[in-house]
């Protein structure tokens, strides 16, 4: 039985302390560190199976007994807790991004050559049912070759301004998991994006100088066109699409619901809204990408994301602020 670690106990190390504790048969949670770590948090996660709790992440780290270390806390210690962690030869799984600086990213790279350990970086959309659908189809010759790649991502409501402020922006928060899944679905990477992109939602996000309405265009390695639509606020729920068109036909899927039902009447035909948030609509995929990483520890194979994969979603994201900021075309070499 793997004995892991988790550093950060907020919403998304909740998230991974029940998806291991109910979906992952493998592992076990032996710490859970947060400086901020509230008795009700730690009786809480007690209460998930979670054998320890501490304010210091320092014991997961130094701690033998402890095989991976799950990194979920602020994404400004992502990258320096990394390193700590691969320096005191702990595999690491950790929430995107690894960084927002390309140059921490190629230290957390760097640091892992030649050691044998196993890094995966938390982009759970690509352990989605309906997603790896549809990259199942493009990868088996299905449709032919891709030629327009289609993703809409559009959250149910905006985050607080005070997420806001410190996200990175929309690009590196909220749009950076599309990057990742153009590039699943596309099986190359992007050498060029361009942005149109407004303050349509909320004016205080505009205030905190970021958008939340944006169309994104990219270029793919393999000559397909990808657009991506986002938005913070879908009144009807958490919009999640794709679409791949190519030669020989295309594949898409649409929105999880709670349930496939289609009322037809005088009034009308209804059916329900989609899943509410990524809580509901992701749960499954948070416990398979955990269960795929360690597996890649015990088998000895690779993660299916690794740090280049961590790298290239960030560099997507900073040409777009570019091409933003710019009003221009940007090709991804410009960044890095």
């Amino acid at each position: 039985m793997m004995k892991l670690g988790i550093i950060g106990v907020g919403r998304i190390g909740k998230v991974h302390i029940t998806s291991i504790s109910t979906r992952v048969k493998d592992a076990v949670i032996k710490t859970a560190a947060d400086p901020y770590m509230s008795e009700e948090t730690a009786a809480w996660a007690k209460s998930m199976g979670v054998e320890r709790t501490s304010k210091d992440y320092m014991d997961v780290i130094s701690d033998p007994e402890i095989d991976a270390v799950l990194i979920c806390s602020s994404t400004d210690t992502h990258s320096p807790i990394s390193l700590k962690a691969i320096q005191a030869g702990k595999h690491v799984f950790c929430e995107k991004p690894i960084d927002h600086d390309v140059s921490r990213i190629r230290e957390v790279m760097a640091a892992l050559e030649g050691t044998g350990l196993k890094y995966q970086v938390g982009f759970n959309r690509r352990f989605d049912h309906n997603f790896e659908a549809v990259q199942r189809a493009v990868a088996s010759g299905k449709i032919g070759t891709p030629q327009i790649i289609k993703i809409t991502s559009r959250d149910p409501e905006p985050p607080g301004i005070d997420y806001v402020k410190v996200s990175g922006g929309m690009f590196l928060d909220m749009t950076i998991h599309d990057f990742d899944m153009v590039r699943f679905l596309a099986g190359c990477d992007a050498t060029e994006v361009y942005v149109q992109a407004a303050n349509l939602v909320d004016p205080a996000i505009g205030e905190a100088g970021d958008v939340d309405t944006a169309v994104i265009t990219l270029q793919m390695e393999n000559g397909a066109i990808a657009v991506i639509d986002n938005s913070r606020k879908a009144v009807y729920g958490y919009d999640q699409r794709a679409e791949v068109f190519g030669s020989k036909g295309m594949v898409s899927v649409s929105n999880d619901s709670a349930s496939s039902a289609v009322i037809s009447s005088e009034d009308g035909v209804t059916a329900e809204k989609p899943l509410h948030f990524f809580l509901e609509r992701y749960m499954d995929a948070y416990g398979k990408e955990i269960a795929a990483f360690v597996d890649a520890i015990v088998s000895g194979r690779e993660t299916p994301l690794n740090v280049e994969d961590g790298l290239q979603p960030v560099l997507m994201g900073l040409a777009a602020q570019k091409s933003l900021k710019e009003h221009r075309p940007v090709r991804i070499s410009e960044i890095g």
